[in-house]
């Protein structure tokens, strides 16, 4: 396993002050469903304003996938509070209805049923729901009902000066993007650790796949699920397909970045040019960068009308987004607080250690190692393949979380604790113990109180919504999510009043940026 270099360590100890300014936010997905569990097709609630222009609520593929989003903070109490501040805003929005708790989707109907997000007339309004149906038409739109936790991440200017000095190295933007993508290549090795440690979804209502073939077993009626599986979500059921299996992207580079992921865009697709233009965006492999469903993404902050790959060629790495977490369903805001330390401290380890360049091979190993931990993470003696050697999962597992270790151990100095260390220590125990992770405990209660993943899930969006009901919004609080509701609906009027061009032209434009990279 790639070292952390003991210059780089004793910089981190000298220097802990900087990791109290770490920058974090959330991003979480809901299926909003009626009293039955059924996906609601109800529009987007009114009293949410816009999906387009609201700072904080938004909706993903569905009307019915509501996404939440926390301001970018340094504190974690207050990410978590801003987080619960969002749930409180919606439930008291609802009108009857309820959030989905986990990852896997509610009772489904036909996929035409499912109903694509919407966002108003304006030229970026139209390319989003475009966006959406193509996914629809590409993947199904089963899939893209499934939820998940994006958790972005970025150090501070003095933790990047500090870094440069150990390494003798400028801290500018060319550095800062090289260090992330470093991060990003440890972070795809060593992945499989968070799919293991936090994957809450080894179960799924059948009716999800009704029609497809799968792999899984029959737990109860209407559920099915993998005997040592970790998170469905990231698997084959997931946001996975046949088109996507062959692609390759690099992570060596910025440039290698761009140009691989470049070449997927604008590249025309046999099976996508059957479908009508009217129903996709694009004949290309990917319509645009987001389809591309990795579990980490370098990113910077767009301009409206902007192309991802372009606001990071013109501006370098701002900051990366973790996209492997499950929503987890036995805490109301869908993560923890011990979950955000162990990120931290993970991610800052994948910064910090040594990251070698890949190959094609390399990348193979990366995600044979994924899926096997996807669907027999737990199982007994699993072992995954380091460097084409065998290695027992739980030794490599305790290796990783040594590395951990050491920069829990700065995080805690900076902030005065002992509680990301003893993250660390539950993490080391749930290595040993795969009963205790959360697929397991899952499981267990499902089998052990005679549930259907659907009948627990059910449960819990009642407790959850109860629990809101005992935390409702004061008068203010009340007047000024009404304001934000209205000046989003403001912001979309606006912008679909300051089209000057057609939605033709808009398009053109907007894919004549590749051809700038």
């Amino acid at each position: 396993m790639p070292s952390t270099a003991p210059a780089i360590l004793n910089a981190l100890t000298n220097n802990v002050a900087t990791l109290r300014d770490i920058r974090r936010g959330i991003e979480k997905e809901s299926l909003r469903i009626n009293a039955l569990g059924e996906l609601a097709k109800t529009p987007h609630p009114a009293a949410l304003g816009s999906a387009l222009t609201h700072p904080r609520i938004t909706t993903d593929f569905s009307e019915a996938l509501l996404e939440f989003i926390t301001p970018v903070s340094t504190d974690i109490d207050t990410t978590l509070n801003q987080l619960t501040d969002i749930h409180r805003l919606v439930y008291a929005s609802l009108e009857g209805e309820l959030l989905w708790p986990g990852s896997m989707p509610c009772l489904l109907g036909p996929d035409d049923e499912i109903p694509v997000a919407q966002y108003g007339s304006s030229n970026v309004a139209r390319m989003k729901t475009l966006y959406r149906l193509g996914l629809g038409r590409r993947y199904g739109r089963r899939m893209q009902t499934i939820a998940g936790i994006h958790y972005n991440f970025s150090v501070p200017d003095s933790l990047w000066q500090w870094l440069a000095d150990a390494k003798g190295r400028q801290a500018d933007q060319d550095f800062k993007t090289e260090s992330y993508f470093g991060l990003i290549r440890n972070f795809r090795r060593y992945s499989w650790l968070l799919i293991y440690l936090f994957g809450a979804a080894p179960a799924v209502c059948s009716c999800f796949l009704e029609g497809k073939t799968n792999g899984l077993q029959t737990l109860k009626k209407g559920t099915l699920y993998h005997p040592y599986g970790t998170s469905l979500r990231m698997g084959d059921l997931g946001y996975q397909s046949d088109a996507q299996s062959n692609l390759s992207i690099c992570y060596n580079t910025l440039d290698n970045y761009i140009r691989t992921l470049k070449k997927a865009i604008v590249t025309p697709h046999a099976d996508y040019m059957q479908i009508p233009a009217s129903e996709q965006l694009s004949a290309g492999l990917l319509q645009i960068e987001n389809e591309f469903y990795s579990p980490i993404r370098p990113k910077r902050v767009t301009a409206s009308g902007q192309t991802p790959l372009g606001a990071l060629k013109q501006g370098g790495v701002e900051y990366i987004e973790v996209r492997c977490i499950d929503v987890n369903p036995e805490t109301p805001i869908g993560i923890t607080r011990e979950q955000i330390q162990f990120l931290d401290a993970f991610l800052l380890f994948c910064l910090l250690a040594d990251s070698p360049v890949c190959n094609e091979s390399v990348y193979a190993e990366i995600g044979a190692n994924l899926h096997k931990v996807v669907d027999q993470g737990r199982q007994p003696g699993l072992t995954l393949s380091n460097h084409g050697e065998d290695v027992a999962l739980a030794d490599w597992a305790q290796s990783i979380l040594d590395g951990v270790s050491n920069t829990a151990q700065a995080l805690d100095s900076a902030h005065s604790s002992d509680s990301y260390q003893q993250i660390v220590e539950q993490m080391r125990a749930v290595v040993q113990e795969p009963e205790t992770t959360p697929s397991a405990k899952l499981l267990t209660i499902l089998r052990d109180r005679d549930l259907s993943y659907f009948d627990y899930m059910m449960q819990r969006a009642r407790e959850q919504a109860a629990y809101y009901a005992n935390k409702p919004l004061s008068p203010s609080e009340l007047q000024a999510t009404r304001q934000t509701g209205e000046e989003s609906l403001a912001q979309q009027r606006e912008a679909e009043n300051a089209d000057a061009i057609d939605f033709d032209q808009y398009l053109s434009d907007y894919y004549r940026q590749y051809d700038l990279l």
